[in-house]
């Protein structure tokens, strides 16, 4: 199996994607083992020196003026994971529990969090042991790290707390037993550094951003397939015409869309059948582009937050620990909600191309695709359910990082909401995949009812017999909401969509 390094500096998403998915496994590079011990030592120099070091040997939060005789150092790191991991909901799935532990790792490896050796390669050995830590999704606010999320994931380190090992949900100590590993004792500063960091958020945003590059290429995929369906006017994506407003997405969407639509026999240009389609199919370059200029920044935050020491407080290499702010999540949070907004109008523009391919008004083609309308429904009701889909997907876009409600007694008195704003773009995804997938058997049906197979580009076609793999033309009434929500999965997790970029 692939053995990726982690450095702390060169980690990426697509490194990421394979040990989420367990095709990866990790090890820590030497020269970073090497910052790991220096970092160790500067934290144990500082308290022989009797030193003062927030969260080391003080209290937390409102509590860090309290000092912490020497001899409870260890049960005060203990006593945080276990007063943190307070998480609640549906436990967050396996590939994000992966995703955080190798991104706290890539983090503390870098060397600026004190913590020891042994209890870094503990985590390790988590991921490539298949030790997965039962993580419950809501209880972060994003500031002061993630910490009920992260404090789930040390807790197993010790030997407490659940997690699932092959297949099963047990006890921490069960899983440790089982996989042959040992529980560490932590050490001052130790249970501090597993849990002050933008890991479940940034985790959860990985994961999620792997999906929207694969749906962002769905969605102009099925406006190609519209465009067939409907005999819609490629000259709105002349490469000249695009030029003069000069985005580089607006480009790349419009180029993307004539080289899938090459040789298709059923687009039409400018008068040849009427001289201008409706927006849905006319701006698709300006308004999928604007999508995709939203995905080029949020990849880019990502990126960089994978390879950030998001700790508190931190161990400089010219032996200060100094407290600071980084564990604080609003970059992620800001970047999360614009994700929010941008995946969003993939599926608001593409709901409304379902509506002209079911609306004979507007389609010319039979009533909602029906092969007898009337006694038959056809696709009508699949439109509610687009529109159901989208409307969801407003409510959910308003700003998480617009809330902020202080905590520890108004130490922490303004927060990201981070997480929540990475957990709601990851369901505007979901919803947005079943979106396209309507619009996707939606074009599918009226290309079957126009007999107009052969007539399209080969790009199209081909991709045109995956969506029939699904769901096959329809021939009367049936109810397709399986089919939906699997090939909305499909188009999450295929990388079949990439290959044809």
């Amino acid at each position: 199996m692939e053995v990726i390094q982690l450095d702390g500096y060169t980690l990426t998403r697509a490194q990421i994607d394979r040990i989420a998915k367990g095709h990866a496994q990790v090890s820590l590079a030497p020269n970073a083992l090497d910052r790991v011990r220096e970092s160790r030592s500067r934290i144990e120099t500082r308290l022989a020196e009797g030193q003062a070091i927030y969260g080391v040997n003080t209290g937390f939060g409102k509590l860090s003026d309290v000092q912490i005789a020497e001899q409870d150092n260890e049960l005060l790191q203990l006593n945080l994971l276990r007063s943190d991991a307070v998480g609640v909901g549906t436990p967050l799935e396996t590939s994000i529990v992966r995703t955080m532990m190798v991104l706290r790792a890539n983090a503390l490896v870098k060397g600026y969090s004190g913590i020891r050796e042994e209890t870094l390669q503990l985590l390790v050995e988590f991921i490539n042991k298949n030790v997965h830590p039962l993580v419950p999704s809501q209880g972060s606010v994003g500031a002061s790290g993630d910490l009920a999320p992260l404090a789930h994931i040390a807790l197993v380190l010790v030997g407490e707390g659940k997690a699932e090992y092959q297949g099963e949900v047990i006890s921490g100590q069960q899983a440790l037993a089982r996989a042959g590993l040992t529980a560490v004792r932590l050490q001052a500063k130790e249970g501090l550094a597993l849990i002050n960091g933008t890991q479940a958020m940034t985790g959860i945003g990985i994961i999620t951003i792997n999906e929207v590059e694969r749906l962002g290429y769905v969605a102009d995929m099925a406006a190609c397939l519209t465009m067939e369906a409907l005999k819609g006017i490629i000259s709105a994506f002349d490469e000249d015409l695009l030029a003069v407003r000069p985005h580089a997405e607006i480009a790349s969407v419009g180029e993307r869309i004539r080289k899938w639509l090459e040789g298709s026999e059923r687009i039409t240009t400018q008068g040849e059948t009427h001289m201008q389609d409706a927006y849905s199919l006319r701006c698709v370059p300006q308004v999928h582009g604007a999508s995709w200029q939203c995905f080029n920044y949020v990849e880019q935050c990502l990126q960089t937050e994978t390879n950030a020491t998001t700790d508190n407080p931190i161990v400089l290499e010219n032996g200060e620990v100094l407290s600071g702010g980084h564990f604080h999540g609003q970059p992620i949070a800001l970047a999360m909600d614009f994700l929010k907004v941008g995946v969003a109008e993939w599926a608001n523009i593409s709901e409304r191309r379902t509506e002209r391919l079911v609306n004979p008004q507007l389609s010319g083609l039979s009533p909602f695709l029906a092969t007898d309308p009337g006694l038959e429904c056809g696709l009508m009701v699949v439109q509610y359910v687009a529109a159901s889909l989208v409307s969801e997907n407003k409510v959910l876009a308003h700003p998480s990082s617009v809330d902020s409600i202080p905590t520890s007694g108004n130490q922490e008195d303004h927060v990201s909401m981070g997480t929540t704003a990475a957990r709601q773009a990851r369901q505007i995804v979901h919803n947005s995949a079943r979106v396209l997938a309507i619009e996707l058997i939606a074009a599918s049906q009226a290309i079957f009812l126009e007999k107009a197979e052969q007539h399209l580009a080969q790009t199209t076609r081909e991709f045109l017999e995956i969506v029939r793999s699904f769901c096959p033309p329809l021939e009367g009434d049936k109810a397709i909401g399986e089919e939906i929500e699997t090939l909305a999965n499909y188009l999450l997790s295929s990388n079949d969509i990439l290959s044809v970029k």
